[in-house]
């Protein structure tokens, strides 16, 4: 978190370099977490970069009693709702955990069984009210707390735990036939 401080420090005194470290480090995660709510490449793309022109603008304005992290996840939370209330329908396009989830087998039959469960897992996903997705993905896929989550989506840290249960608890029944 020292080197994020210092990041921000040296960004906002106008070093395109420390903010485009804070791009090369940041920024696969929240396109993960922005292609996982939109479910479009292109979109979440969009809404990253929204992002960090929105971080860009505001850094002096950043706060560090929450992690550098957490603030730009927060910008992409509010971007991916944005994007979500203004977008038009479109068919259903293939997406993946990318980075989060790593092939640990050369078995065939090992990963035709993993890439079915996670075929089944996005469309499970895919069918949770936005909320209850948002919650579960940056606490199973991107590993925050619940404080964290909080902060992103300007909620109660129990609230999202609520969220975080509800998602488990449906996504639990629509994945049984995988136990």
């Amino acid at each position: 978190m020292d080197s994020d401080a210092a990041l921000v420090d040296a960004a906002v005194i106008g070093d395109r370099g420390a903010f485009e470290e804070i791009v090369r480090t940041h920024g696969p995660a929240m396109f993960r977490y922005a292609r996982n709510m939109l479910r479009d490449d292109g979109v979440a793309e969009e809404v990253v970069q929204d992002a960090f022109v929105a971080a860009w603008k505001s850094l002096g304005n950043y706060r560090s009693d929450s992690a550098l992290r957490t603030w730009l996840f927060g910008i992409t939370a509010h971007k991916a709702i944005d994007a979500t209330r203004r977008r038009i329908p479109r068919p259903h396009e293939e997406w993946l955990f990318d980075d989060a989830v790593s092939d640990v087998s050369d078995d065939p039959e090992v990963r035709a069984t993993e890439s079915g469960f996670l075929a089944e897992l996005r469309v499970a996903l895919g069918s949770l009210p936005q909320m209850q997705r948002s919650c579960w993905l940056l606490r199973e896929v991107e590993g925050m707390t619940h404080v964290e989550i909080g902060e992103i989506l300007s909620m109660s840290p129990s609230a999202v735990r609520g969220q975080v249960t509800r998602a488990r608890s449906t996504l639990s029944e629509r994945m049984a036939s995988w136990r």
